[in-house]
This record gives C-alpha cells, structure tokens and sequence, in this order.
C-alpha cells in the first residue's frame, strides 16, 4: 500500500522546470525578446529623425513583408535541420545586420537604402527563427504549460522594459548603442541555444524525408494544418481580431489617450498591460482546465476592457484597471493556445504548422495596420475602438460556439 501512495504521489508531482537546457533556452528568449522590444522605439526615433515618418513606415514595410513571405519556408527548414540550427543561423544573419547598422550610425548617417536592405535581411532571418520558438518548448521542458506560462511572463517584463532602456540609450548615446546592444543580445541568444543538449533525432529534424522536396514538406506542413479543423477555425478568426482589434489598437489607442491625457499617461496604460501579462501568466502556471482553448476562450473576454476603456475616454486609473484585465485575459489566452498548438501536433511537423498559424494570424494584423491611418481620416478614433470592442466581443462568442475549439480536450 505505502509503494501505491509513493507512486500516486511521485505521478501528482510536476516535472522539474529549470533544467539546463530549459535554462538555457529560457535566457535565448529573454535577450532575444529584450532587443525585439527595443527596436521599435529606436527605429521611430533614429530614423524618424532623419527621414520623416514616410521612412519609419518604409523600413517597418520591409521587415514585414518578408517574414509573412518566409516564414512558411521557416517552418519547412526547421522540420528538415532541426529547430535549433535555424534559430542559431537566424541569430547570426541578425548579428550582422544589426552590427552593420550600429557602425553606420556610430559613424555617421545611414542611408536609406541602407537600413531598408538591413531590415529586409532582419525580417527574412526572423521568418526562419520564428517556427522553432514553438517547437523548441516540447524539446526542452517536459511540462509545456508551464514553460509557455513562464516565457509570457519574461516577455511581458522585456516589452515593459525594453523601450524604456532604448529610450535612455537614444538620450545618452544614440542609436548606434541600441542597435549595438541589439546585435549583442542576437549573439547571446545564438550562444545559449548553441549550449542546449539536444537528442540527435530532437536535434536533426528528422520528420522531413530527405527524398522530400520543398514543397512536398509545405503541402505536409497545410495538409496537417487543414487536418484540425480547431486550429484553422482559430486563425480564421483571429484574421478578424488582428484586421479589427491587435493591429489597428496601438495607433488608435496611443492618439485617443495620448491627445486626451497626455503621452506619459499612455504610458502608464502600457504599463498596466504588461502587468497584465505578468498576472495571466502566473495563473496560466498553475491552472490546468480540461477544455484549455474553451478556457482560454473564456477568459479572452476580459480583453474587451482594452478598446473600451480608451474608447469611453475613462480616467487614468480605471484606463489602466482596464489594460490591466486586458493584458491578463491575453496572457492567459497565449499560454493555452500555444500549448495547445505544442501538445496537439506531432513533433516532425510541428514547426511546419506553426509556420502557417504565425502566417495566418501575422496576416490579419499586417492589414489592420495598413488600413487603419486611410479609415481614421474618415472616422473617429473613438468610434473605430467601439467597433475594436465589439468585434472583440464577437471573437470570444465565436470561439466557444465552435465545437472543435469549444470541446478540444488538454493531452
């Protein structure tokens, strides 16, 4: 009876999570997170300041057009070398890149053409990058609950914090020490993953047949996608949430708070998100539902607090109350999505598929950003983020009236 509980016991403990190569991984992202957040604010400065917003738009138009173009062929290559081995040759293109752009404005002007080509590079090693992070977790960590709940919480702490450090660096010494620092944590991030002890069939991406053609591997990749149908019924309708909600909220939000209360309180909202984050991420840890994209669902309605605060022109503190909700219910989202998404998927094509859920979701944001300067000429800020509420509304209903989504069960 004693060896019965001892093994009841044993089997209700979770595995260790900070294992070396967990530990490892978890400083890749943290860096790597650390200088993505810190490149948005340094583009808009360093290069707003020298060729206007027309140029800011330019080379922000040129990182993304690759990445949605390449990050299908991403997953396909991680499938075939391994996860791992993209991840650390996208690290190193990105080495460069960055410490190209760093000399050029350590000693002098870049020019335009210049910092378009290094952006396009940089987008293009992104794509080839991006599919790993979701297949690297399986390798790494045996509960991916919590790993997923744990990296969110790092990425929310580098998105409070990573704009704050290049906005001190721009001050103090320029752009060319953001995007030195930039390039150094591309180089960190390439050494820890290098460092993680991978398993030769883990390691060497044995899932893609070497008769197997490109494009044999993306039909694999769209016909396991297609396969599950909860998967693309939420990209379908995360295209809406992106195209209505994610992609149009930062310009519409930052000029309705910004123009109403002033930009040090949108700061403070964007604080209060990451906050946010932070919590949904703690409680994603320790709770474990039995339907997680139900859940998910479920708890994604508090996101409806984000657009309505701003658009019902709250004061400070209930604005920020309300990113704060907003950035848990998200939080908690991504975590049961993600390890959905890892746990649901055989391993050999999982990168392939995350490959195309990233382009699916990617794609709907990307257009809510191009169209969301044309529509705000013609209608308010404010009445755009009452349709940002409702259609937000709307994609929680339609993710738990969707049977697929709705009774997915957690493996």
């Amino acid at each position: 009876m004693t060896a019965i509980l001892d093994r009841e016991d044993a089997a209700s403990v979770p595995p260790a999570l900070w294992t070396r190569d967990f530990s490892f991984y978890f400083a890749a992202r943290v860096v790597s997170l650390l200088g993505d957040a810190m490149m948005p604010v340094a583009t808009a400065l360093a290069v707003g300041a020298v060729y206007g917003v027309s140029g800011v738009g330019y080379v922000l138009a040129v990182w993304t057009a690759p990445f949605v173009l390449f990050v299908l062929f991403g997953g396909v290559f991680s499938d075939r070398i391994g996860a791992r081995a993209m991840m650390v040759g996208a690290d190193l293109v990105r080495i460069v890149t960055q410490g190209v752009l760093a000399v050029a404005f350590f000693t002098g002007t870049p020019s335009l053409w210049l910092l378009m080509v290094a952006s396009a590079l940089s987008g293009t090693a992104a794509a080839m990058f991006q599919p790993g992070v979701n297949g690297m977790v399986p390798l790494v960590a045996k509960d991916p609950q919590r790993a997923n709940g744990t990296l969110k919480i790092a990425d929310a702490a580098t998105q409070l914090g990573g704009p704050v450090l290049a906005g001190l660096l721009m001050a103090l010494t320029g752009a060319g020490a953001v995007y030195a620092l930039d390039a150094a944590t591309f180089l960190v991030s390439g050494l820890c993953l290098a460092l993680i002890r991978l398993a030769p069939a883990a390691g060497a991406g044995a899932g893609a047949g070497k008769s197997s053609t490109v494009l044999l591997d993306l039909r694999r990749g769209w016909t396991e996608f297609r396969s599950r149908s909860w998967m693309w019924s939420v990209i379908l309708v995360w295209v809406f949430f992106g195209m209505f909600v994610f992609g149009p909220y930062i310009p519409l939000g930052s000029r309705l708070i910004g123009d109403r209360l002033g930009e040090a309180a949108y700061g403070w909202a964007m604080a209060a998100l990451g906050a946010g984050t932070v919590l949904g991420g703690l409680v994603a840890i320790r709770f474990r539902p039995a339907r997680p994209l139900a859940a998910g669902a479920v708890a994604l309605t508090g996101f409806i607090c984000i657009p309505l605060s701003a658009a019902l022109e709250l004061p400070p503190l209930p604005l920020m109350a309300g990113h704060l909700l907003g950035g848990a219910s998200w939080a908690f989202w991504s975590v049961m999505w993600s390890t959905s998404v890892q746990t649901q998927v055989a391993p050999d094509v999982l990168n392939r598929v995350t490959a195309y859920e990233v382009a699916g979701s990617v794609s709907g944001v990307a257009v809510g950003q191009a169209l969301v300067g044309p529509v705000s000429s013609i209608v308010e800020p404010r009445d755009l983020l009452f349709v940002s509420t409702g259609v937000t509304a709307a994609v929680c209903a339609a993710l738990l009236l969707i049977p697929p989504i709705r009774r997915l069960h957690r493996i």
